[in-house]
């Protein structure tokens, strides 16, 4: 009997788990007997990290093409419902219609949705660059801020969350406004951070070269303070500070994407499995956690993976892997990545190269810009490979980093 594994979600766990998986089969010459199953709306990866860009080209690859030539189908739809205790899923396809699909491994990289905090006019004004969709409706009426009465409030954007999202954001936002508004028009961009200082969870030394880096964009900085309401006008802070705006772009991070509270088991503030060392989810069988729904520990030294695509696509690589490696005899794999860097894109000031748990800096200005283009041109693309070089990239020991 084919035994099956389905992996939920297309991002970049869950590409990299579809083509780990494969390779296992391949490796213990078990074509024919393991079916992998990929569930999402449609085959594409989006490429979120680079959705606070002002051209959103290619922000979405299809990879139709790399899942036919390692031999996984993919199925258009939602997983709606998981039941871990008999092995089912409820999926309603693009169709509409429901479909049960029955899993021997279930891995889980359904990702993470933006946090939207509980206040007032977050959800009928804000603007975010979670999605492509999001970001396309944040690009669209950025471009139509032009054809408003020029004001304070038609000028003025402003970021809520001093995250990487929101600094990236911010720090690209002058440049956008004024290809949009003109150089004569009043722009004015601000970032709004609970922080003590913004950039401050970054730590000591990148925080300085944040905050100068965003003084030079043009970015005016709001620290220690929250956003308290949004109206169609306006923003109020918890400091009493009222900022007239049409533009309010929420940045203030992400939870586990909600289908990970069906699965039993210890959660993290996030709302992310703590999975073991396999990134099994412990208190279920046959589910495999990973991206940005698993919390896992990195190396020995305490530190664990972030909701990044750093991370995402190792733990892809371990978890399809391992989800496989269970069915065909092969041995699973621990999921290690203790090399951990961040790249910061801060507009045209250049880009914030760190390396390290303490991110030690690195590289500044031009030159962490040019490791961050390659970063988001290059290595986190999917490849257009054939199975072969697929496979040659898919163990899970295999990571990019600079």
């Amino acid at each position: 009997m084919t035994q099956k594994i389905v992996i939920a979600g297309s991002g970049f766990a869950g590409f990299w788990a579809a083509v780990s998986a494969m390779r296992a089969v391949s490796l213990a010459g078990k074509e024919g007997a393991v079916e992998v199953t990929m569930v999402s709306p449609t085959p594409n990866v989006t490429i979120r990290p680079r959705l606070y860009e002002a051209v959103l080209e290619n922000m979405s690859p299809d990879i139709s093409a790399q899942l036919a030539a390692i031999g996984v189908r993919h199925f258009a739809g939602l997983v709606e419902h998981i039941d871990s205790e008999n092995k089912t899923l409820q999926v309603v396809s693009a169709e509409g219609q429901k479909h049960q699909l029955v899993y021997d491994r279930l891995v889980l990289a359904t990702g993470s949705q933006l946090f939207v905090p509980p206040v007032a006019g977050f959800a009928e004004y804000g603007f975010n660059v979670d999605t492509l969709e999001s970001a396309q409706r944040l690009d669209a009426h950025l471009k139509a801020l032009v054809d408003q009465p020029e004001t304070s409030a038609r000028n003025t954007v402003v970021v809520v969350g001093g995250g990487l999202t929101g600094l990236e954001s911010a720090a690209e936002m002058p440049v956008r406004l004024r290809a949009i508004l003109g150089n004569e028009a009043n722009i004015r961009v601000v970032i709004v951070d609970t922080a003590e200082q913004v950039g401050a969870g970054m730590g000591a030394e990148p925080g300085v070269v944040i905050r100068q880096a965003l003084d030079e964009c043009g970015v005016e900085s709001r620290a220690g303070t929250r956003v308290t309401a949004i109206d169609a006008g306006s923003v109020t802070l918890s400091s009493g500070e009222r900022i007239a705006t049409h533009t309010v772009v929420l940045a203030a991070g992400v939870r586990a994407h909600p289908l990970v509270a069906q699965i039993p088991g210890e959660r993290d503030s996030a709302g992310r499995i703590v999975g073991d060392a396999f990134l099994h989810a412990p208190a279920v069988d046959g589910v495999f956690v990973t991206g940005d729904t698993v919390k896992a520990a990195t190396d020995e030294l305490g530190n664990h993976n972030l909701m990044t695509c750093q991370h995402a696509m190792s733990l892809g690589r371990v978890a399809g892997h391992n989800a496989a490696a269970e069915l065909v005899g092969l041995l699973v794999h621990p999921y290690s990545q203790p090399k951990y860097v961040t790249c910061l894109d801060l507009g045209p000031w250049g880009a914030l190269y760190t390396e390290g748990w303490d991110r030690q800096v690195r590289f500044t200005r031009e030159e962490g810009k040019k490791i961050k283009q390659e970063i988001n041109t290059q290595w986190i693309y999917p490849p257009a490979l054939d199975r072969d070089a697929l496979f040659a990239i898919a163990n899970p020991d295999f990571v990019i980093v600079p």
